[in-house]
């Protein structure tokens, strides 16, 4: 932590992480003291929100469950600027069922600094009226005295900020000592991350691919923690697909191939099918892409694909239109290097690289005594190393070998036959978990 990014974070109630850098600042000598250091700390955190832009500081949070969740959105800023002006105007232009109201702890008693409050839910009644009007209005504006009475909020933001608050309250919340309790405590928590400018970069990076959303009920896998294993379901017959994916251990690591035979045979819809079996799981679409790239995206897009997969040896217009295509739809492009006799170079050719590339050595070749194409790692690697690049690897991969290709540098494991045909899937799967990392944050006692 720097010095200057550890005394901006710390305005108010600081966390343990932040008193820690503070007590190593005094043992430097920088401060006399922890309560020197936190004033300066204050001190620089005004001075970078006392911009001539203005103070414009976001905070969020939910707290509780059930009807009486509560869901807080707030803005913090000063009188004259942007959220200053956007509380003028929220008092000053009303709309049917989302009436904006101050806070107030009781009536004639407002909060400070002046809070306004916006219900998300429309007000359809008096009902509806009374909860906001009532424990909800009460819980956000006791929330903004505390939060200043306790230092989170700087001593200048009673009378110079204003606090956009908005507000969810379900229609058959009927508890008011929750609906109280849930809003104060989120009111307060979303207060505290403003000021501290919560999420940071870090947190964010580490949260987003492992975050569930509570009202959404799949989970949209990504590529962001290699090595996987990629089980590719080359078999032409759906019901033996389907008890093969039955068999097959729940990993973290663990991805779907659609091998192109089974598509062919099928349809590029038999995706859907198979996740009423692995539900949330990344399936590959191998559609083997050799021409209008865009289109064959777009047809695998609309089937729930994760990823597509074209061949190196499509045209240069076609492999820039099939990545170009992929990355708007935000899915994965793969570019199979089956018979392309310089993968380096192929990828240069292009305007942008796919997110990832297969070094396939194909079942005629392998059943000819072809070697593996590992070898291509270490140059496109060297080739490309300020790029995110993702290295499959197909071909003949056995639990015997799968070490092999990871110490050289692969990402992916492209698995087929040794699993599929394999007289007991569950344990041909179980071979390759000791190559392959832990589920995620098994160790993880508490989540927001």
């Amino acid at each position: 932590m720097s010095e200057e990014r550890g005394l901006i974070r710390a305005p108010g109630r600081i966390t343990q992480d932040q008193y820690r850098f503070l007590e190593e600042l005094v043992a430097a000598g920088r401060y006399s003291s922890v309560s020197e250091a936190m004033r300066a700390a204050i001190d620089q955190f005004r001075e970078r929100t006392s911009s001539s832009k203005g103070v414009y500081l976001i905070g969020e949070a939910l707290v509780g469950e059930g009807n009486e969740v509560a869901h807080i959105d707030l803005l913090i800023g000063d009188k004259w600027g942007p959220v200053g002006h956007a509380f003028a105007q929220s008092l000053s232009n009303l709309s049917a069922g989302h009436t904006p109201l101050l806070s107030v702890i009781r009536p004639n008693l407002p909060a400070k600094p002046f809070t306004v409050i916006v219900p998300k839910v429309t007000v359809k009644g008096m009902e509806d009226a009374g909860k906001i009007f009532g424990p909800a209005q009460m819980a956000v504006a006791k929330a903004v005295a505390d939060a200043l009475e306790e230092g989170i909020l700087p001593e200048e933001a009673a009378d110079e900020w204003v606090v956009i608050a908005s507000v969810f309250i379900h229609p058959k919340a009927e508890d008011e000592r929750k609906i109280y309790q849930y809003n104060y405590s989120a009111t307060k928590l979303a207060l505290t991350r403003a000021l501290q400018g919560y999420p940071s970069v870090e947190r964010l990076m580490y949260e987003k691919d492992r975050a569930r959303h509570p009202l959404v009920k799949f989970r949209a896998p990504r590529l962001w923690r290699p090595p996987y294993l990629q089980i590719a379901l080359d078999i032409p017959e759906l019901e033996a697909v389907k008890k093969v994916l039955a068999n097959v251990p729940k990993s973290d690591s663990i991805i779907f191939e659609v091998g192109t035979p089974l598509i062919k045979r099928y349809g590029v819809g038999v995706i859907k099918e198979l996740r009423s079996i692995v539900g949330d799981s990344f399936f590959v679409a191998d559609l083997k892409t050799m021409d209008v790239g865009k289109v064959e995206v777009d047809i695998a897009f609309n089937e729930t694909a994760d990823a597509v997969c074209a061949l190196g040896a499509a045209s240069t217009e076609t492999l820039n239109d099939f990545i170009y295509e992929a990355r708007r739809l935000s899915i994965y492009s793969f570019i199979d290097m089956m018979e392309v006799s310089d993968p380096v170079s192929r990828l240069k050719a292009l305007e942008r690289l796919p997110d990832g590339v297969v070094l396939h050595r194909s079942i005629d070749a392998e059943q000819r005594g072809a070697e593996p194409r590992w070898g291509y790692i270490k140059e496109i690697r060297e080739s490309f190393r300020e790029k995110r690049l993702l290295i499959a690897v197909a071909g003949g991969i056995l639990p015997s070998t799968a070490r092999m290709a990871l110490d050289a540098g692969a990402d992916i494991l492209i698995v087929g036959r040794y699993i599929t045909q394999s007289r007991d899937v569950e344990r041909a799967v179980r071979e390759f978990l000791p190559y392959l990392r832990e589920d995620i944050d098994l160790l993880r006692v508490h989540v927001e």
